[in-house]
């Protein structure tokens, strides 16, 4: 049986019905390959149950009329800054693609798309809104010939290239997804609907941590108001924040427990199996007895809402068997008087943000609900009865957007907006 006792017994899974195994398969895995645009293997399990990809096909982001975001001003950015030469590095990962549909889906003013990758990705072709593009060996010299380059890869490469790409007068913006440079003084590091104005007159930009973006959305409107003095986060994150390994990982995990192959699923990417489990350890445990996905929500919080060095901020941060969408369960301190009906109206009104709050309908945050979307979703909004004004809420987001490619390109719009990405032609 191995050190992982389990709540199914061989008996048990063998006499499953196969339509249960493949609703279980296709709730991973749909999110796992549809929302990516490629398609699992024809031999799996997965294959057959994806006629029914209607079902949890991406849904397009909500257009709400009343929310002022950036996406509101798409057309006046593309009329009057002019066009721009985009490049992706990493593109054919999970962050690089979300950040082409992004570009895609978002009417972003492009004049040429250009993507690079390795010597294994190099010469591949990747069918785009703007055209067939064949994806080049990476070079500091060629990207240095776009206006602006998503970085996403990891943090090594960013470490070696990023300040090389964007160096000089006639370097393009760089947007950097890994951690990076993240906490480096003078660099930026930006959630656009909270801090876009730190992007002005740079060049180098750090995206936060998903899980970070995704809480702050909901916490900053609430800050405003109240006047945020401590928080207590707690995370549900999926199997998407270990990239595409670790997705297939929890499908091929869940499909050999499921078809009775297995008692306990194989790990090689997370520290121990995930289907059926849940593990509160994500990165490396520090002296402090957090991990650094822990810290991280400290760190950038702190640095993004401009809060002191020692602000008090704690977080657990724990993997759970789902493929896609991170979930937060978040705790405010705040330093006035609370007031639900007012934090709801913030919320409403807040940028990025949905009011998902019915109980009565059983309306709430859910990953199910939240996958594809670019807005996060905010619920079960409390008082909080253990502490004087606080709020207690649930958050959930789709990481590979608001935590990433989208909030990249949401700053690249920011940063035309206030003048600092311009067309090199326009210069």
């Amino acid at each position: 049986m191995g050190p992982y006792p389990h709540s199914f017994s061989a008996l048990q899974l063998s006499t499953m019905k196969f339509s249960t195994a493949a609703g279980a398969l296709f709730a991973i895995s749909s999110s796992a390959s549809t929302v990516y645009g490629f398609a699992p293997a024809p031999s799996s399990l997965t294959a057959r149950a994806l006629t029914f990809s209607s079902v949890h096909s991406v849904r397009e982001p909500s257009r709400r009329s009343h929310i002022a975001s950036f996406s509101n001003r798409r057309t006046t950015i593309s009329m009057s800054a002019g066009t721009f030469n985009v490049g992706i590095v990493g593109a054919t990962g999970a962050v690089g693609k979300e950040i082409v549909g992004c570009l895609e889906k978002r009417s972003f003013p492009v004049n040429g798309l250009r993507i690079f990758g390795s010597e294994r990705s190099a010469g591949k072709e990747v069918d785009t809104k703007f055209g067939k593009v064949t994806v080049e060996l990476f070079s500091e010299e060629a990207a240095r010939e776009c206006d602006v380059v998503f970085l996403a890869v990891d943090g090594d490469f960013s470490l070696k290239h990023a300040e090389n790409i964007c160096a000089g007068d006639d370097g393009p913006v760089v947007i950097d997804n890994s951690s990076a440079f993240r906490y480096k003084e003078g660099i930026p590091l930006c959630v656009p609907e909270i801090n876009a104005e730190t992007t002005k007159g740079k060049k180098l930009i750090a995206n936060p941590n998903c899980t970070t973006a995704i809480g702050l959305m909901a916490v900053w409107p609430l800050h405003k108001l109240f006047g945020l003095t401590k928080m207590v986060m707690s995370t549900y994150q999926a199997a998407s924040g270990a990239g595409q390994p670790g997705m297939d990982e929890l499908v091929e995990g869940t499909r050999s427990v499921l078809n009775g192959e297995r008692d306990v699923a194989e790990n090689k990417i997370f520290a121990h199996p995930l289907p059926f489990n849940v593990i509160p350890h994500i990165d490396k445990f520090q002296e402090n007895g957090y991990t650094k996905e822990e810290m991280k929500v400290t760190w950038e919080t702190r640095k993004i809402c401009g809060l002191a060095d020692d602000f008090p901020v704690s977080c657990t941060a724990v993997r759970i068997p789902t493929s896609r969408a991170h979930s937060e369960s978040i705790v405010a301190l705040f330093e006035k008087p609370v007031d639900v009906a007012a934090a709801r109206k913030a919320l409403e009104e807040a940028p990025g943000v949905k009011l998902r709050d019915d109980p009565e309908k059983l309306s709430y945050p859910m990953p199910l609900t939240a996958t594809g979307q670019y807005d996060i979703e905010v619920g079960r909004l409390r008082k909080n009865i253990a502490f004087d004004n606080a709020l207690e809420f649930f958050v959930c987001g789709d990481q590979l957007l608001r935590g990433a490619a989208l909030n990249a390109v949401i700053v690249a719009e920011a940063m035309i907006d206030n003048g600092s990405l311009k067309a090199k032609a326009s210069v």
